[in-house]
């Protein structure tokens, strides 16, 4: 189930040449340069009286950091969330309070949390959509053409918090807003943002936040121009970070080859999938069996989520009987459910459901330190994994057991998995927003392999034609699905599979199976669906 607190943390290495700042006197800083910009809130009625009282930047701040050091004890999709999370949105209704929470979260969220941008947008996502008047009014308390002035030397913990707030709102605004949002002030601070002499989470929701402003086509075109008119891509120079031995830089790395392959596209460029190394690329995640916003990487081995939602995947192996072990090095270390699931596992992103979150898969959790088994959890006594932790995952179908291994230190067996299933079994992951990991299915040694156990591989075992090891970029994948000719009897959902379900009781028909099996209520009626009934096809 998808839903952290700490000091900014400033280096002085020769990778990041920032002047040190402490962070609470940015803050107060900020608040005697831009208060006279937030208005009072006006007394028209009791509950904005009650709202006045709560709305000062300390208030605010406090209750930003008590959902912060909260958020990580709930893990159930279906409890009431934290006390100050409701009060924080009771005051992001007024624009006073949506103003005040934003300079807030821009100011108190810390760079070395794992699960801080993730809060940030957990947080705007349940605000009210900001009117043309209010991003002016954030603009001018963000006030980033001195940012420009000042070669961009600002907090990098408000710098990076700032590029996620104006990420989440692109998103939200979608369409023209997001456009008027884009201003010249904004495409700067971001371009100039992805400067390697910046702290790389700066670069790295820099990127992201252009990758949510070119959701809309307008924006797109806006930003495709604006690189086109530099001598160099700057994005081309952040791809050759992807194979970094440093955590920080392989994301920059990832999240640039993304966009270049994915949303500004130079025509001299081959895309990576062109020149990828696929030999004895046997086995992989599955580009075919995966939640709608997961990034895969052209080698199918890494996988990443910017996403608000909980993304899933599986790998492109089945296993049924035998020993079997793979490896998975943390690349960020926020939440992610990682383990084994079969194909009845259900993918539901949007609800925060994924990878031991039903009876058909258990996962290990590192941040929470928690194992998940039908969306109950329990706690596990492996300390909190950081970046470059190697997560081992051994299944015994034969004896019925899985054991979960931090750098080569095993958990006790759990068996839970087996009481609901006894063969299909796939490596399988979820993901919470902006988290990353890469996947070990045996193409390379493995780091920490069990002692005393003989396992299997799925490497060495599995097969994979040519074709299904490529991974295209969106657009071209999209491009390739239109067109394709869609036979009469496929599913109405994947248009791969054959529609031979019947849903009862409202008697739809249209489905596969492997899409019926996903489905808790009817796509037409929105009926609970109660039966599965396969029927004959002529």
């Amino acid at each position: 189930m998808g839903i952290c607190i700490c000091k900014d943390r400033q280096s002085e290495s020769d990778e990041e040449t920032i002047a040190r700042q402490n962070p609470r006197d940015s803050v107060n800083s900020l608040s005697a340069e831009t208060d006279h910009l937030v208005p009072p809130i006006e007394r028209y009625d009791p509950v904005h009286r009650i709202l006045d009282l709560m709305v000062t930047r300390q208030s605010v701040d406090k209750l930003v950091m008590e959902t912060l050091s909260v958020i990580r004890t709930f893990v159930d999709n279906d409890i009431e969330p934290p006390e100050s999370m409701t009060q924080l949105h009771m005051i992001a209704d007024s624009e006073i309070g949506w103003l005040t929470l934003v300079r807030s979260l821009a100011h108190v969220v810390p760079m070395d949390d794992p699960l801080g941008p993730a809060v940030i947008t957990l947080l705007l996502d349940e605000c009210p959509l900001p009117t043309k008047e209010l991003l002016e009014k954030m603009a001018k308390i963000f006030n980033l053409s001195r940012h420009q002035a000042n070669n961009g030397k600002l907090c990098p913990a408000r710098q990076r918090n700032i590029c996620v707030i104006l990420g989440c709102i692109a998103e939200k605004l979608a369409g023209p807003g997001s456009t008027a949002l884009l201003t010249n002030d904004v495409m700067e601070f971001l371009f100039t943002n992805l400067d390697p002499i910046f702290h790389k989470s700066v670069i790295i929701f820099s990127l992201i936040a252009l990758e949510k402003f070119a959701q809309t086509s307008d924006n797109k075109a806006t930003i495709n121009q604006y690189i086109k008119s530099k001598t160099k891509n700057p994005l081309e120079r952040l791809e050759t970070f992807v194979n970094s031995s440093n955590y920080l830089f392989k994301q920059v790395g990832f999240c640039a080859q993304w966009c270049l392959d994915n949303l500004f596209i130079k025509k001299d460029r081959p895309f990576t999938y062109e020149s990828i190394d696929r030999s004895n690329l046997n086995a992989m995640l599955n580009s075919n069996d995966v939640s709608e916003y997961l990034k895969i990487s052209a080698d199918g081995l890494t996988a990443r989520s910017d996403a608000s939602s909980f993304e899933s995947v599986r790998c492109t192996y089945q296993v049924d009987s035998g020993v079997w072990y793979y490896e998975v090095t943390i690349v960020t270390s926020g939440v992610m459910q990682i383990g084994w699931a079969t194909r009845n596992s259900k993918f539901l992103n949007h609800e925060g459901y994924g990878i031991g979150d039903d009876e058909y898969s258990i996962a290990y959790d590192g941040c929470r330190q928690l194992i998940w088994y039908n969306a109950k959890c329990s706690p596990h006594q492996h300390s909190c994994w950081k970046p470059g932790d190697i997560l081992g995952c051994l299944l015994d179908v034969g004896k019925s057991y899985v054991i979960f291994y931090l750098n080569g230190k095993p958990l006790p067996p759990y068996t839970q998995l087996f009481q609901s299933a006894r063969s299909g079994f796939f490596a399988a992951a979820s993901f919470m927003s902006f988290q990353q990991c890469e996947f070990n299915f045996g193409r390379t040694p493995f780091k920490f392999p069990p002692s005393g156990v003989d396992f299997q591989v799925f490497n060495n075992c599995a097969t994979l034609p040519d074709e299904e090891t490529i991974i295209l970029p969106r657009h071209i994948r999209l491009e390739k699905v239109r067109q394709t000719s869609v036979r009469e009897d496929s599913c109405s959902l994947c248009f791969d599979g054959s529609a031979t379900i019947r849903l009862d009781p409202c008697q739809h028909t249209g489905f596969c199976d492997q899409c019926a099996l996903q489905l808790e209520v009817c796509p037409m009626c929105r009926s609970k669906v109660e039966e599965r009934v396969q029927i004959e096809t002529t």
